[in-house]
């Protein structure tokens, strides 16, 4: 075994951590007989050989031997060999794609024909993946398939084979893999495309098993999106309740090992438990993604499963509905109300589901408010059931919580009564107010909440005195920003203008460590105080001349907020429009000499130069302001349409002045008109997403709205 292993110069060759000099350690112990040792040599192959998807020369130098390791069958665990082989030969480069990467040390590329030649030395030996389709192991059965359909260079002949394993498999995941194989070879070559969708349209009305025919209408789907047929949805829920009705699949257990393999092998495992289907999410997942911008089916979908008896599926539903209501728009009243309902349920990963979803909706999550509320309303000790699933242990401990933190009411961790409670009150209700207030008297307080503080209106009010007990605790230390920042916010944001002797604490305690953050949070929130900050004016005054732009001009906008007298105000704003001066600082002072208003006129001209500028930010900043110091809406309007176009993060800051503008932006109307007709959210991003997302693109939406009202009325 291994044979010529001693042969290859190692240390002349590099992985992402230098010389490759320990690799043959690691194939050596892929092969040992410890499973412990082959998951440690496996968590190493993907974290230095294989990293992060990165090939190598070791990489390349390695699979002769892990194809011979594959070709053994007394070496155990030769699945996860087979797909640490399929994920090096797999990766798909465009023709005009390249992949040259700095490694680990900043010293050497990895060039682009690395992967063509992995991908080329992995087919050569592609004959091994045929033998293992009805290997006894049915681990190595499972990843078989996929190697088979992304490596071998007969992809015919895979597909034959893989026909006829089906015939005879009974693996339930396996049959699932057989048949993801399958449409993978359709969507990459097209001439076998269609006799596929044939057989997978066959497959998905003809099989016995409910599971393998929503894996193949699945892969249909996603092989053929122009031809999904209509009743998809009645069709797929019919299946899931056949799949729910059918009984439990069974499931092995793996040695418990210290490495990140094993610690993502846990976390799936942990979310499979107690699930009669678990394969089912990934079945929904694909697709989801097959009908794409279907999004009355998407929904329909969801709510079925919303509704199933089964908690496995509505967990499945939550996670799903949290990926189409951050790229699409729609109607999605219903659905936040069907998983509000979940908050009540006796699991308590799905409870957790549930809030991990509400908490990012903002105004979205108005219909789960009831349940939101009754679900915090269960809270101090004795308040609540301890039964399983009911408070107990596994519930209050959950991510960073603690026993005595759920009993006594505290609002700590990421999940559980903290989360309900951001949830509720960044959907404006007013019943988090007294909850909030409790959070605020006895304990930890996450600071998403103290952000959350200005969607809840006057009753908040009562919130003041809490807050500013807090910000008088904050030590002035290294830490300052990240303590006080949140409370200076949320003190802002409920206007406690009481505490305007605990900010000015803040900023005159400032350490050096981030000062400049300090004050700035500190001078917002006197501004917010208005002229009942008065007694900061000399502070406010003292800093106007401070050599940070976004101080300088905070302190410009608290004084004149104070005071109302624009002597010095306006002088220390210009100071910041003139050649030179970064996008930022300019930025920050347009932005505020906008928020002045009219009483700002005299400063139209200092503006006026920010609208040729190359960074888009600054035109933005620069043609807004002017409209909102002199009302010159044919000078900004054109520099805000072109804007819009070219950046559509631009486009909230854009629709505000357009709204402002009303009848004098009617150039525009066309621009509103198309934006609320579009389904796709204007910010989503492919595989990632932000925790405002959702609610910036709500925003949008909304001042659209109002920009259209003025444009169509002619004002207010």
């Amino acid at each position: 075994m291994l044979t010529g292993i001693e042969e290859v110069d190692w240390a002349s060759l590099g992985h992402a951590y230098g010389p490759a000099d320990d690799v043959p350690e690691l194939l050596r112990g892929l092969a040992s007989a410890d499973p412990a040792e082959r998951e440690t040599a496996l968590d190493g192959m993907y974290g230095a050989v294989h990293h992060q998807g990165d090939v190598y020369d070791s990489t390349l130098a390695c699979i002769p031997f892990l194809l011979e390791l594959v070709a053994d069958p007394a070496v155990e665990d030769r699945g996860c060999i087979v797909e640490l082989l399929t994920s090096i030969g797999g990766i798909e480069l465009d023709d005009d794609e390249e992949i040259d990467e700095l490694d680990a040390e900043g010293e050497e590329f990895i060039p682009a024909a690395n992967y063509a030649m992995a991908a080329a030395a992995i087919a050569a030996g592609a004959d091994v993946f045929l033998g293992l389709i009805s290997d006894p192991d049915p681990e190595v059965r499972l990843a078989a398939p996929c190697a088979l359909a992304s490596l071998h260079p007969e992809p015919a002949r895979a597909l034959t084979l893989l026909r006829e394993r089906l015939t005879v498999e009974r693996d339930t995941e396996v049959r699932l893999a057989l048949v993801a194989a399958v449409g993978r070879i359709a969507l990459r070559h097209a001439s076998l495309r269609t006799e596929t969708v044939d057989w997978l349209d066959w497959l998905a009305r003809a099989a016995q098993d409910p599971g393998l025919r929503l894996a193949a209408l699945a892969q249909r789907a996603r092989c053929a999106p122009g031809d999904i047929p209509e009743d998809i949805v009645p069709w797929v829920t019919g299946l899931l309740e056949e799949i729910r009705t059918s009984g439990p699949a069974g499931g092995g257990e793996r040695v418990a090992t210290p490495t990140l393999i094993g610690q993502v092998r846990e976390l799936l495992e942990e979310h499979a438990a107690g699930r009669p289907a678990p394969w089912t999410e990934e079945l929904l997942r694909t697709l989801h993604a097959a009908l794409d911008d279907r999004v009355d089916d998407r929904i329909a979908l969801i709510e079925a499963q919303l509704r199933s008896p089964d908690w496995g599926q509505r967990s499945d539903a939550i996670w799903l509905c949290g990926g189409l209501i951050r790229v699409w728009r729609g109607r999605y009243e219903e659905i936040v109300r069907l998983v509000g309902a979940q908050l009540d349920d006796p699991e308590p990963r799905l409870r957790e589901a549930a809030t991990s979803f509400l908490e990012r909706l903002f105004e979205l999550g108005g219909p789960a408010a009831d349940a939101l509320a009754v679900r915090l309303a269960v809270g101090p000790a004795g308040a609540a059931p301890t039964g399983p699933g009911r408070g107990g242990a596994r519930d209050r401990g959950a991510r960073g919580g603690s026993p005595q933190g759920a009993q006594g009411g505290r609002f700590v961790g990421r999940s559980g009564r903290d989360g309900a409670l951001l949830a509720l009150a960044r959907a404006g209700d007013t019943r988090a107010v007294p909850l909030l207030a409790r959070a605020l008297e006895e304990g930890e307080v996450r600071r998403e909440l103290l952000y959350a503080m200005d969607g809840l209106g006057p009753s908040a009010a009562m919130l003041a005195p809490l807050l500013r007990r807090r910000l008088a605790e904050v030590e002035l230390d290294e830490r300052l920003y990240d303590r006080a920042a949140p409370l200076l916010y949320a003190l802002g944001a409920v206007r406690g203008s009481q505490a305007v002797p605990e900010v000015l604490r803040v900023l005159r305690g400032a350490p050096a460590n981030r000062r400049d953050w300090v004050r700035e949070a500190a001078l917002r929130t006197l501004a917010a105080f208005g002229p009942a900050a008065r007694k900061a004016v000399p502070d406010m005054r003292r800093l106007l001349g401070a050599e940070s732009a976004t101080v300088a001009t905070a302190a410009a906008q608290a004084l004149w907020a104070a005071e109302g007298d624009l002597g010095e105000v306006l002088t220390a704003l210009e100071r910041w429009l003139r050649p030179g001066v970064t996008s930022a600082d300019w930025c920050s002072a347009a932005q505020a000499l906008g928020e002045i208003g009219p009483a700002a006129a005299s400063t139209a001209a200092a503006l006026r130069p920010g609208l040729a500028s190359r960074d888009l930010w600054v035109r933005v900043r620069s043609a807004a302001a002017l409209w909102r110091v002199s009302g010159d809406a044919a000078t900004a309007l054109p520099v805000l349409v072109a804007a819009w176009e070219e950046n559509r993060h631009a486009r909230v800051d854009v629709a505000e002045c357009l709204a402002e503008m009303g009848p004098a932006a009617s150039e525009a109307q066309l621009l509103i008109l198309t934006e609320l007709t579009r389904r796709r959210r204007h910010n989503a991003r492919e595989g990632a997403s932000g925790s405002h997302d959702i609610h910036v693109d709500e925003k949008l939406l909304t001042v659209c709205r109002a920009a259209l009202a003025r444009m169509e009325r002619g004002g207010f």
